[in-house]
């Protein structure tokens, strides 16, 4: 439990009982209060054990026994003052806190011992294990106390609405889930049953909760013990089994939560506040992509390296793993300063002044500016992540994408060549492939430059193409989450629309791992798996929240956007596939450019733009990327 959870309870319960527990000074004293008890009655019951019990004890006897008691009671304070046993939040203590009381009963019984000595008791084995077993059961009577009220007042505070909850997972990871549940009584969850893999282990109990049967039978699990929420508590595991797992639990009306992967787990421990809801990544089914740190390093460390639409979802992550790298310096250029801010931000409180970090406020669009840049800091290594890339605005802001993704990476790529920079790493999509809309078609466009420019230049051009980054801006997934958070309708395009999906640190991962293969002129092409239906990804996002589509939550169609096929596709036909030394990326083979034809194509279109000849652009696009067909074609082949 947090302090504000602290807080809360004491607001709740202002003069009860847990109001005094959780008053310090309150505390201490009935802790000290109870080791004098503690002391005093192993004391004279050993001695009374030991010695005559029939006996009556006459005056003397008693007050002869007063001298010594004092000692031990004041050795007693002192041992467990020393070692801050009397300031420990025993309903926190572990193994830690435990060891502490045994360290200061030994710490003060070794001169009790000498006592026992001098006045000539025989007693001292007794009184030590009375001594020891009173003082444990009396740490033990506190923390069972302590949760039995806090228990008993959330149970009041949530009016009887405890959430059930099923534990997948009897390993480490789901013990210390269970152990956080069980101390933030607060939370209204119980456990009430785990699962796991391991049939030996059904039957097993962990922290008074039973192993009730393998995952296999989840179904059944959760109506026998007619379960709210199932929390994920497998950190380590292979993706596919957790994407076959959570296939089973997406079939409940149960929400479903997850703990991170063993790499998010920094410390290894489990906390509360890492469990979170399942994501669509969880389900993608497919390994993320292994990076080779130090290859990295070899080439970023101690170099000046530029990130255009450095504040955007990629080229922010872009940012951030580079800043890992030691560069000689690190420079944002973005013409949007609220993102540039926010990343800029975030690299300070990270790296502080161990960082050489510029921001650019400019627009690639302007290569006067462009100039400017690259003279002052001459960038080694460019990563131009700066792109228009909303198909629906695209299609209605022709000029536009143009401008920004084929001018502009135009513009980035003879500056970066002037200047000197010897790798130069373009961000491209799936898109690009067999394009159905203008946005798609300028990525093509600015395929086709770098594989130009790299004919022509000494620095290296490469482009890395991937499909949809999850969690990016203008990503489906987070309008599906406010679309189920207000309450639906939950809106897909068409019932047979599919995407290949990646998240942002693969994509950045790849995209880096580019820089480092490159020998110029490469298209890289991440192996994504299997593409994903979206409405599978809605339907599944709806039943992870606990809800049941199309009854909770209504699923619409509204049928294709401007610009929108039903399907992606990663490489063209032409292209082919070359293995590279990591089995999830390949190369397309570059097809053949006619640089004089496709240097011709842009200075016509260039013109075009310039006098707003909107009219013309869909021609000279069909000329200059000759895969350029339209959406309705394109979908009529795949139907």
């Amino acid at each position: 439990m947090d302090e504000k959870q602290d807080e809360n309870l004491k607001d709740r319960n202002k003069g009860g009982l847990i109001s005094l527990l959780q008053d310090s000074r309150f505390r201490k004293g009935m802790l000290i209060g109870v080791d004098i008890i503690c002391v005093a009655v192993s004391f004279a019951l050993s001695y009374i054990l030991v010695t005559d019990l029939g006996r009556t004890v006459d005056s003397y006897e008693l007050k002869s026994m007063i001298f010594p008691l004092i000692i031990y009671l004041v050795l007693n304070l002192m041992a467990f003052s020393s070692l801050k046993c009397y300031s420990t939040l025993w309903r926190y203590a572990g193994e830690e806190g435990i060891v502490s009381i045994f360290l200061a009963i030994v710490l003060y019984l070794v001169p009790v011992f000498a006592v026992h000595r001098i006045c000539g008791y025989n007693f001292d084995i007794l009184f030590y294990v009375l001594n020891t077993v009173f003082i444990m059961a009396s740490t033990l009577s506190y923390r069972i106390i302590y949760s039995a009220v806090l228990a008993k007042i959330n149970r009041k505070s949530a009016n009887g609405d405890i959430s059930k909850v099923l534990i997948i997972g009897a390993g480490d990871a789901g013990e210390m889930v269970i152990h956080e549940l069980k101390r933030n009584p607060a939370l209204g969850k119980t456990t009430v049953a785990i699962v796991d893999d391991d049939l030996n282990k059904v039957g097993r109990i962990i922290h008074g909760v039973k192993i009730v049967d393998t995952t296999a039978r989840i179904l059944d699990v959760v109506e026998k013990y007619e379960i709210d929420e199932i929390i994920f508590s497998i950190a380590n595991i292979e993706h596919q089994r957790k994407r076959n797992i959570l296939d089973i639990c997406k079939n409940t009306n149960c929400k479903i939560q997850t703990i991170p992967g063993i790499y998010e787990i920094i410390d290894g421990k489990v906390h509360i506040n890492q469990i979170r809801d399942v994501r669509i990544e969880d389900l993608l089914g497919r390994e993320e992509v292994d990076v080779d740190f130090e290859k990295f390093a070899n080439y970023i460390e101690g170099k000046n390296v530029i990130v255009t639409g450095g504040g955007g979802s990629i080229g922010s992550e872009l940012c951030s793993q580079i800043a890992n790298f030691n560069p000689s310096a690190l420079i944002i250029l973005d013409n949007y300063e609220n993102n540039a801010y926010d990343i800029q931000q975030k690299l300070i409180r990270k790296h502080g002044d161990s960082l050489n970090l510029k921001v650019v406020i400019a627009s690639v669009r302007e290569i006067k500016r462009l100039d400017e840049i690259f003279n002052e800091y001459r960038p080694q290594i460019v990563f131009h992540a700066a792109a228009h890339k909303h198909v629906p605005l695209m299609e209605f802001n022709p000029g536009e994408a143009i401008k920004n993704n084929i001018f502009g990476t135009l513009n980035t790529a003879r500056t970066a060549s002037k200047y000197g920079a010897e790798r130069f790493v373009l961000i491209s999509t799936d898109k690009a492939v067999n394009p159905t809309n203008i946005m798609g078609a300028t990525k093509r466009a600015a395929e086709m430059i770098i594989q130009t420019m790299n004919e022509q230049s000494d620095t290296e051009f490469v482009a890395v193409r991937f499909g949809n980054v999850l969690g990016s801006n203008g990503s489906v997934i987070p309008l599906l989450k406010k679309q189920i958070e207000e309450g639906g309708p939950v809106t897909v395009t068409h019932p047979m629309i599919i995407r290949y999906f990646m998240t942002i640190p693969e994509a950045v991962g790849l995209v880096i791992q580019a820089g480092a293969m490159a020998k110029g002129g490469e298209i890289f092409v991440l192996d994504m798996g299997e593409p994903v239906k979206i409405l599978d990804l809605a339907t599944n996002l709806i039943k992870f929240s606990g809800l049941e589509p199309d009854v909770d939550i209504k699923i619409e169609f509204t049928g294709l956007r401007p610009g929108e096929k039903l399907y992606e596709e990663l490489l063209m036909a032409e292209e082919g596939l070359i293995s590279t030394e990591h089995k999830k990326i390949f190369i397309g083979k570059p097809i053949e450019i006619d640089i004089d034809r496709t240097v011709e194509l842009l200075d016509d279109l260039k013109a075009v733009v310039e006098e707003e000849e909107i009219s013309k652009i869909e021609g000279l696009m069909k000329q200059l990327v000759t895969t350029y067909i339209s959406v309705d074609v394109a979908n009529a082949k795949r139907g």
